[in-house]
Formats: C-alpha cells, sequence, structure tokens
C-alpha cells in the first residue's frame, strides 16, 4: 500500500516512476481540494477565460520529459519566445536590466557603471548573504536600485537574511562590455535563461497531468489531519483513516511537522516553525483588447505599485481568453514570518486595475469583461538564513520515521516543473531502492 500525498508534478512524478516498476494496483494518491493538479492546477471561468494556479511554463531541455509532457498532449502546443520586461518608474526596460540600462536617466546610468567597475576590482572574501552577493556581482548602485527592491517585494525578506542557494541561472551576470553596449544601444542580444518554451494549447497548464491521472486511483477530497508514523496510519478530515506501508509526501513541510504528523520531538518543532515561504494574492483581469503588450511576464520595481511580476495568459496560449481578449494576471507577495497578509483578496481587485492604468497596460476605453482573485498559502520558499539547518533537521526526521518528501514544499526548494517531476521520482526511486535489500 503506496500512498502518495499530493496531486501535482511532485506526486504524479512519483506515481509514473513506480508504475514503470509495476506497482500500479498498489499506488493511492489523495489531494485535499476537490480538483487534481496542486499548484499545477488551471481554473476555467463561465465567461471563458483560464488562469492558472500562478504563471506556469515548461522549458525543460530534458528531452525524455519533453518527449513525455508532449505525448501527454497529443503534441498539442505552443512554442513560445521568453519575452520579458521590467517596470521602473515609467520606464520599460528589457530583461535583464543589468545588461539594458538604456534609456534610464543619464546619471542612475553613469552610477551603476562606477559603481559595477569597482565591484569588478574588488576583493569580497567569503560572501555570506544574498546582499553581498549582489553588491560584488553588480556593484552597490544596480543592487540597491533593482534587485534588492524587487527581492524584497517577491521574498518579503531583506536581502542580507537572505542566502543565495536559490540563485542558480536566474540572475544574469554579464561581462562589463555587455553593460556598456547596453547602455549605449537600444538593442542587445537576448541573454535571459529561459528562451523558448512550450504551453498546453488547449485546457492551461494542468492538461500536461490530464494522462496521468491513470497512473493511480486519486482520492480528491481527503486532506490529511494526522500521520500516526509509528502505526502508519493517515487519518483525513472526511473521518476515513488509512493504513500504509510506503507514503511519499508533497505536503509542505510546515503542515507536516507542526499540523500533521503526531509526537513530533520540540526541537524538529522549532525548526519546522523556521522553513518561511511567501503566500500569494492572484488577481486575474480579462479585457476586451489583447494588444497591450509584447512580453509574456513583466518585473515590478516601484514599492508603490501593488503588483510585483505581471503575467499573459492569452499570449501563452489563446485558448486561455475569448477571442480577441486579453488576460492579466497579477501577483502580490505575503509572507507570515515577514509581511503578513494585510488585506482581504477583493480589496486587491481595483488597485491593481488602478497600477495596470498607470502602467498603461490598460487604457480607460478597455472594457473589463472578468475580474476575480486566487490565494495560495504556499507561493515560494523563502531562503533565509533559517533555512539551511532547519531544512537539515526536518529531513533527518522524516527520513527517521520513513516519510519520503518530493516536490517545491516537500524538498523546501526552488524547484521549476521538471525539477519537480524529477523529485517525485527521485523519491520514489528511494523506496525502490531499499526494496532491493
Amino acid at each position: 500500500m503506496i500512498r502518495i500525498l499530493g496531486t501535482g508534478m511532485a506526486g504524479f512524478g512519483a506515481a509514473y516512476r513506480l508504475r514503470q516498476e509495476g506497482f500500479e494496483d498498489e499506488i493511492t494518491m489523495y489531494d485535499k481540494n476537490s480538483y487534481f493538479g496542486g499548484h499545477t492546477a488551471s481554473f476555467e471561468t463561465d465567461d471563458g477565460f483560464i488562469f492558472d494556479d500562478g504563471p506556469h511554463i515548461s522549458f525543460t531541455d530534458d528531452e525524455r520529459l519533453q518527449k513525455l509532457l508532449a505525448e501527454n498532449i497529443d503534441h498539442e502546443y505552443e512554442t513560445l519566445k521568453a519575452t520579458v520586461n521590467n517596470y521602473w518608474r515609467g520606464h520599460w526596460i528589457k530583461h535583464p536590466a543589468q545588461c539594458n540600462l538604456h534609456g534610464l536617466p543619464s546619471d542612475l546610468i553613469v552610477k551603476v557603471i562606477e559603481d559595477f567597475i569597482e565591484a569588478k576590482h574588488k576583493t569580497n572574501g567569503n560572501i555570506k548573504n544574498y546582499k553581498e552577493w549582489l553588491y560584488a556581482k553588480f556593484g552597490k548602485k544596480f543592487a540597491e536600485t533593482f534587485p534588492m527592491v524587487y527581492g524584497k517585494k517577491y521574498h518579503t525578506v531583506e536581502a542580507e537574511n537572505m542566502d543565495i542557494d536559490w540563485l542558480g541561472p536566474r540572475l544574469y551576470q554579464p561581462e562589463l562590455e555587455e553593460v556598456l553596449k547596453g547602455a549605449l544601444e537600444p538593442s542587445t542580444p537576448d541573454v535571459h535563461y529561459v528562451d523558448k518554451f512550450r504551453y498546453p494549447t488547449n485546457h492551461g497548464f494542468v492538461h500536461y497531468l490530464e494522462k496521468f491521472k491513470q497512473l493511480a486511483d486519486i482520492k480528491l477530497d481527503h486532506k490529511v489531519t494526522s500521520i500516526e508514523a509509528q502505526k502508519r496510519l493517515i487519518h483525513f478530515d472526511n473521518g476515513k483513516t488509512v493504513e500504509y506501508d510506503e507514503v511519499i509526501s508533497s505536503i509542505p513541510l510546515p503542515e507536516m511537522i507542526t499540523k500533521i504528523i503526531e509526537d513530533v520531538p520540540n526541537d524538529v518543532l522549532e525548526a519546522g516553525e523556521k522553513l518561511a515561504c511567501t503566500s500569494c494574492i492572484m488577481v486575474n483581469i480579462g479585457i476586451d483588447n489583447n494588444d497591450f503588450t509584447e512580453a509574456v511576464w513583466s518585473y515590478f520595481y516601484d514599492t508603490d505599485i501593488i503588483f510585483t511580476r505581471l503575467s499573459f495568459p492569452h499570449l501563452m496560449s489563446p485558448n486561455n481568453v475569448p477571442p480577441g481578449c486579453g488576460s492579466i494576471q497579477a501577483e502580490i507577495y505575503f509572507s507570515d514570518k515577514y509581511r503578513p497578509v494585510d488585506r482581504k483578496l477583493e480589496d486587491c481587485v481595483e488597485p491593481v486595475i488602478a497600477d495596470l492604468k498607470r502602467c498603461g497596460l490598460i487604457k480607460e476605453e478597455d472594457k473589463i469583461l472578468h475580474k476575480s482573485t486566487l490565494f495560495t498559502k504556499y507561493a515560494n520558499v523563502i531562503f533565509d538564513l533559517d533555512r539551511q539547518e532547519a531544512l537539515k533537521i526536518v529531513h533527518g526526521y522524516l527520513d527517521d520515521i520513513g516519510i519520503r518528501y518530493c516536490g517545491r514544499y516537500g524538498d523546501w526548494g526552488y524547484q521549476w516543473t521538471d525539477q519537480a517531476f524529477k523529485s517525485g521520482e527521485e523519491a520514489a526511486q528511494g523506496m525502490l531502492d531499499l526494496a532491493k535489500y
């Protein structure tokens, strides 16, 4: 009896690997929601708009996963160029901003370049946090004007209280020649870490998971309330209880440690409470105009603009909107640890619309056809300075009691679609490896 908790990319990654080894009759998947997909979910409105649970794209270079996901949707997908831009004080800046300074105030450009050159010739020693890393890579002026401000909006925490484990290729590090050319010339080469990506033509991003539903017996509306690890029992809020031989979970670690698993030691509880993440209010807007941006997503640095990032679902697939229409999804970030939610979902709609007009993305003559909100308690893991040690304690405890974990919220990392799926496969493989001995 193998129980998989969660029906997102990671959960289905685990089910897929287990099915390859002939465990199809032993797998049951559970989800607290009335729909499958976890954070891969998509929602179709009565008026014909489709919005995902936050922006999702597939840009894996893993040919095996490319093929698998393509086959899942009968090869019906859009291939799109990742056109990305930034908004700062009335300026639209090609992404990444560090090598696209052309058109910004000259005094800012001069100071950014001065600091960039100085940083390149500095000995930085042991870099201890994200702030020090930004100073070392880009110089003080650029760091404090752009990534530190955006980072606070997105992660809700100051740069000096973040580590740098999450960075990977996310912040491009240009050479001086690129910075100079980007300051002098209006057109620059594309250097974003995402070049092209795929998105299902129909039914939103969750459609990638549709055929995976046959991998296991799926039980919806099953929220886990407690796990008795010694007795190998899982209890649900609908009154049902099941036994398990193995359990693989993508449930967020703080939920598992502080609310679900019984008799957790105090040091592990304390560690679980230190794991921080952002929550996100998403405001979805549909309008009768589809020609207002070329970007598939945009970053916003101004602290007086309510949203941190925008994505435009109508550009990912024309079937995400009624004919001739456009759509916008705005993200607003909070966190229990650093910036608690301070408003109701519905109170965000009109401020978002006002700032969309202020940025020129919605005009007064545009007709707003749709307004709705989504909320996710667990959006992005916060890589603060508490994370590494706390995570080591939590994962060690779960290993000891035989609960396997996967996905963004089980691994407690910064995972893209393919990484989440592979994380599920790896959790299943760990179970299979142990069974051999």
